[in-house]
């Protein structure tokens, strides 16, 4: 077979590179839709070392690291892959955000177009940066990892555009193997748009394709979709009308004999050359219903009636299926794919309870349709606007089945950190702080020496850098505070009493109780968010790192009789910096900056349990600020909310409270 070679498909040694296979456990960082019943059984399940029950996947993370971290779990057990791969363009990643109308005054809100992440314009550039060669090299290595995922009885479907298209089909064909391509599917994504009409010397490009394979040519689960008659089908061919009831005619005959099928029927036999399709008993019983129609030479035909023909089969050129501009399902993705695709893709490919794997959800249509379809679904994608729109699109969902929210968090990040800055124990120290230096050169300070909580200045500010696999929390709070006025005072460097803080994760309630804590010792602290782009230094190549502040959040708590608490917005603010300036000029009142938030009633220390949320929605724009909820019995609770900006960025705050 003709092998198709790029730049990066064989090392130095003549072998060919293999992809990443690091499986990193996954962390379950909310619950969605699950009872309360439901919630303690799994604890006590995940309690006593037990298989928990399944629950349908949203991950968070790069597929380099979410597939080999799948195998252990889901290697030959997937039994329908479906995934759309960015193509050559940098709007992949954008999206269009909404500014919902000030619930104060009425006016209306605005859109804007949401750029690329650092991490998201990194992965464009690990894709295309050396042209086909480096996309070759990324989707080469994806679909290994694909390959092993799948079931034996299962397929794949690959959604690529002009400029992929022939390179992506022999890449396919090497891991896959020649045998196991079944189809190309043309699909028409639009109508003619006009570029030969703007000068285009070419054709309007007006379709995608969609690459079909098996991993085995001859099990894989098919079954076959119909589209509707078109209105010249049915005049054409159910031209004929019996009690209102189109039918065509069909002859009984075959060009192969079959057994007993030349015998003669009512004085009549079938023509030269030709064989009954049916048996003696079967011609009779069509006969008895009135199923068979005579000409005037005597010769039968069948009688196919329209109301009871599925439609035709759908064929490799789909041209019924587009989405609309002013479709309720688009959610501002201009990559967005309509359901109606996915639909046809999931019912022909998989059945009832099986498991569909999408690994560049984008909008989530994919899981969707599998949630809709009962299928099982595990959906992924790099961008945390993706998984946020895609967890609203699921809750729209009328009685959508608990799902779990998921990345690699500290594993991801601690794999990192031994690439790149090593793991013996000799040089633990040395790699913690080659680690340091890294986050505060990408932060633009000056490493200093000498100190346990104290790591940096800049600007006059002591900076702070928190490790990779730990939150900040309060006791880290004490700790610097303590430290800053040692360091203060042997003129360390700093020249105010402002700390930055920057973390991974942080304690939650740490813009509120840090801050106090801080203030009571005379030291202003900043709370910055390390963004997941630096976990390559290729991420800085684009421009630089952007450390924003955590947002503040005010909930306010009241109580009704029975048991009954009510949780109420009372402010959000989100720093400047996390904010385009246009959009800043836009927001008239601070609700405006909420896309969605929800609050766990009963907040156990583990994973955030969505209990109830109100989000808003092209078709449902206004937000719910107050929330209520009846305990079952009194006692003290923790309440856990989460709000979710318009940007994707998630900001949370627990509160203790009594039920009376």
């Amino acid at each position: 077979m003709t092998e198709l070679i790029w730049d990066g498909k064989y090392g130095p040694d003549g072998k060919r590179t293999k992809p990443v296979r690091l499986a990193l456990p996954f962390q379950d960082v909310e619950t969605v839709n699950e009872s309360a019943q439901t919630r303690t059984r799994m604890l006590d399940l995940w309690g006593r070392g037990q298989t928990r029950e399944w629950r349908n996947r949203l991950i968070w993370g790069d597929k380099k690291y979410v597939l080999p971290s799948l195998l252990p779990e889901f290697a030959g057990k997937v039994n329908l892959i479906y995934i759309d791969p960015p193509f050559a363009t940098g709007a992949d990643f954008s999206f269009t955000a909404q500014i919902p109308e000030d619930p104060t005054t009425g006016d209306e809100g605005q859109s804007f177009v949401k750029q690329p992440s650092m991490i998201e314009q990194k992965a464009y550039r690990d894709t295309w940066g050396r042209g086909l060669d480096s996309y070759l090299q990324w989707f080469y290595e994806a679909a290994i990892l694909l390959h092993e995922l799948l079931a034996e009885t299962g397929s794949i479907y690959v959604h690529c555009d002009h400029r992929v298209n022939a390179s992506a089909r022999i890449a396919m064909d090497e891991v896959f193997g020649r045998d196991n391509f079944i189809n190309e599917i043309v699909w028409k994504r639009t109508t003619a748009h006009g570029d030969a009409t703007q000068g285009a010397r070419r054709y309007d490009i007006v379709h995608d394709s969609l690459l079909f394979y098996s991993k085995n040519e001859s099990r894989y689960v098919w079954n076959t979709q119909y589209v509707p008659f078109s209105d010249d089908q049915i005049k054409q061919q159910y031209n004929k009308a019996e009690n209102g009831r189109r039918y065509r005619l069909v002859t009984p005959t075959a060009k192969k004999p079959g057994g007993d099928t030349s015998y003669e029927w009512n004085g009549v036999r079938p023509p030269e050359g030709r064989y009954w399709a049916y048996s003696r008993a079967k011609m009779r019983e069509m006969d008895e219903q009135g199923r068979l129609y005579y000409s005037s030479t005597g010769q039968p035909y069948i009688k196919y009636y329209l109301d009871e023909r599925p439609g035709v089969a759908a064929q490799s050129m789909w041209a019924d299926i587009m989405l609309a501009p002013t479709a309720l399902e688009r959610v501002g993705y201009p990559t967005q794919k309509p359901e109606a695709l996915l639909d046809r893709i999931v019912k022909a490919s998989s059945n009832d309870g099986d498991l569909v794997l999408d690994c560049f959800i984008g909008s989530g249509t994919t899981a969707a349709v599998a949630e809709k379809l009962n299928r099982r679904w595990i959906a992924a994608d790099l961008g945390r606007f993706a998984i946020h729109t895609t967890r609203k699109r699921l809750l729209s969902i009328p009685e959508v089945r608990p799902f779990v929210v998921q990345n690699l968090g500290k594993y991801e990040r601690q794999a990192w950190q031994v690439a790149e800055f090593g793991q013996d124990s000799e040089r633990a120290a040395n790699a913690q702080s080659r680690y340091r230096r890294f986050i505060l050169d990408l932060y633009h300070a000056d490493p200093l020496d000498g100190y346990a909580w104290l790591h940096g200045v800049k600007a006059g500010h002591f900076v702070h850098v928190g490790s990779v696999d730990a939150p900040v929390v309060v006791g880290d709070v004490r700790a610097i505070a303590q430290e800053f006025w040692k360091a203060a005072g042997r003129g360390a460097g700093a020249t105010t009493n402002n700390v930055d803080v920057l973390g991974w994760d942080f304690a939650f309630e740490m813009n509120e109780l840090g801050r106090k804590m801080a203030a009571d010792a005379n030291i202003r602290l900043a709370f910055k968010r390390i963004p997941r782009e630096v976990l390559e230094k290729k991420a800085v190549d684009q421009g630089d790192i952007k450390f924003f502040e955590l947002a503040a959040l005010d909930v306010r708590v009241g109580s009704d009789p029975q048991r009954t608490l009510v949780v109420e917005l009372g402010d959000f603010v989100v720093p400047p910096d996390d904010v385009p300036e246009d959009v800043q000029r836009a927001i008239t009142h601070w609700s405006q900056l909420i896309d969605y938030w929800a609050v766990d009633w009963d907040y156990r220390d583990d994973t955030f349990h969505n209990e109830w949320q109100s989000y808003r929605t092209k078709k449902d724009p206004k937000l719910a600020l107050s929330a209520r909820h009846q305990y079952d019995a009194r006692g003290s609770y923790t309440i856990l909310v989460k709000v979710i900006d318009i940007l994707g960025n998630d900001t949370t705050k627990s509160l203790t409270v009594e039920a009376l």
